[in-house]
């Protein structure tokens, strides 16, 4: 039996290049018939909102996508008005990622992320409301609006029609996201295999709002490093593992890494964690680890790896490129 071939695609993009490198490959991403450009923003290096307004400005189809957000530190009004400006900037094409952020980063600038649930869900009820342009009252745990609407004077005052998609990693979360969201930004540096629980936590949050899981989108970062030598694919997959292993505890625990080896990694990075230091770490991150969480080596390899992930259940990989853009972008440009 021949095996499907998929065709949804799609790039992320971190801080490693220069912003207009990244409007170069926004175009150019474009141009091969990828569906969207997500911008990260996850570390304290580079905001999501100012990228995305450049691959918009740049661009006629593509959609732009924040991957992710987080839900703390915007105020929920702003939030709405920034993500209709956005819609203002690329009508229809603008994606809200948005995530319940991580600790230690969280705490070590003054967020306590209590609630996190009922956060995310008063967060995506009041932006929504703002973005379907309502004149919005609503007191919560964590929103407090009187009477607020975007007052546009100058423009559209029709409802933007701007998807709202969960970053999403504990099963909790993974519920709520099936039950209120569009769609689940799926992990990165996790295996395929982490998609069984996760489609049945989304599963049975849609089922709660009447829904299925064929109604929530599914896309799924996954780090892409690809060469014709695969020594040299897997060592630039590795070094990105290596910091994010020791930064972001919740990425460990979702891939099933070994609290040791996480444990030797952080005993040898700082933070913010030197090039030196990540170097000298990336020892204790194996090849198998590497082939397990990303989808690294040559051409034929990542595209196999990346089909795994679509059988797990997601339905359009978002590839993080590591080392060459281009070569990633074509490796994909004619399906996979």
């Amino acid at each position: 039996m021949t095996e499907p071939r998929y065709t949804r695609v799609a790039l992320y993009l971190q801080d490693k290049h220069p912003i207009r490198e990244g409007m170069e490959y926004a175009r150019y991403a474009e141009e091969k018939g990828f569906e969207a450009v997500w911008q990260a923003e996850s570390r304290l290096v580079r905001d999501a909102i100012v990228p995305m307004a450049a691959f918009a400005a740049v661009t006629d189809r593509i959609k732009i996508g924040s991957g992710v957000i987080n839900n703390w530190t915007r105020n929920i009004g702003l939030l709405a008005a920034t993500f209709l400006t956005l819609d203002d900037l690329a009508p229809d094409r603008v994606i809200c990622g948005i995530g319940a952020w991580w600790d230690p980063l969280a705490k070590n600038v003054g967020i306590e992320r209590r609630k996190p649930l009922t956060a995310m869900r008063e967060t995506i009820e009041v932006m929504r409301r703002l973005l379907a342009m309502e004149r919005v009252t609503y007191h919560g745990e964590f929103h407090h609006v009187d009477g607020i609407e975007l007052d546009v004077v100058h423009g559209r005052r029709e409802p933007r029609n701007v998807s709202v998609m969960i970053g999403a990693t504990g099963p909790q979360m993974m519920e709520l996201t099936g039950e209120i969201a569009d769609g689940a930004v799926l992990n990165y540096c996790v295996p395929p295999e982490y998609n069984i629980e996760a489609m049945e936590q989304l599963a049975r949050g849609a089922a709660r709002a009447g829904r299925s899981i064929d109604d929530i989108d599914r896309p799924q970062l996954v780090v892409c490093s690809v060469h014709e030598d695969r020594k040299t694919a897997l060592d630039g997959a590795r070094e990105l593992l290596t910091q994010y292993l020791a930064q972001q505890p919740h990425i460990a625990k979702a891939s099933g890494v070994k609290p040791e080896v996480v444990q030797q990694i952080q005993a040898t990075l700082g933070w913010p964690a030197t090039k030196e230091q990540v170097r000298a770490a990336m020892k204790y991150v194996p090849d198998e680890l590497v082939q397990h969480i990303t989808a690294s080596g040559t051409p034929a390899e990542v595209k196999a790896k990346v089909r795994e992930y679509i059988r797990y259940g997601a339905t359009c990989p978002i590839l993080y490129p590591l080392g060459d853009v281009k070569l990633m972008i074509d490796t994909f440009a004619d399906g996979y």
